[in-house]
């Protein structure tokens, strides 16, 4: 949608457009309030202000429609469109990989409560996996402001392909 269709349409309309970026109701009603917005760049400033700082419940609660990484969304939601998407470029894996990733995975979520989230666009599996290696020896308090950040990546890499297209 382009932006200029945005900024016209319902305030409903418009939050149902941002909500797949992600499902936090703070950053989709500051993002749909800040219309009209003059250029996508003015529209991801708002989105990167409004996701700073996101609470721990919020965290968990927009990551439980996050798929694994390595993992293929299920569904036809805009959100598992959205990660199919992103983590496209992941490409075949080697049994080595994959597997490794699965055991990440499942370390990640046993230590944390929560799945491993990372901005998986122009990232490769090997990057991946090396990132959720070296997260898997944080603290909950070291882990927390990098989970934050990676969801906010991900939300306003969103944003832009869906106003800029």
């Amino acid at each position: 949608m382009k932006l200029e269709a945005f900024n016209r349409i319902d305030a409903d309309a418009a939050r149902a457009l941002v909500r797949p970026c992600v499902d936090i109701d703070r950053w989709i009603d500051a993002v749909v309030e800040g219309r009209p917005y003059s250029n996508v760049e003015e529209a991801v400033e708002v989105a990167r202000t409004a996701a700073s700082p996101w609470t721990v419940t919020e965290i968990d609660g927009a990551l439980a429609h996050h798929p694994r990484i390595g993992e293929r969304a299920s569904g036809g939601s805009a959100e598992a469109t959205l990660s199919r998407s992103e983590q496209a470029g992941l490409g075949v894996q080697g049994d080595d990989i994959a597997s490794a990733l699965a055991a990440g995975n499942r370390a990640y979520e046993e230590k944390f409560g929560r799945v491993f989230l990372i901005r998986a666009a122009g990232r490769s599996a090997e990057e991946i996996l090396g990132a959720l290696q070296q997260r898997l020896t944080h603290t909950e308090e070291e882990e927390i402001p990098v989970v934050a950040d990676q969801l906010r990546q991900i939300a306003v890499l969103r944003l832009e392909g869906i106003l800029g297209s």
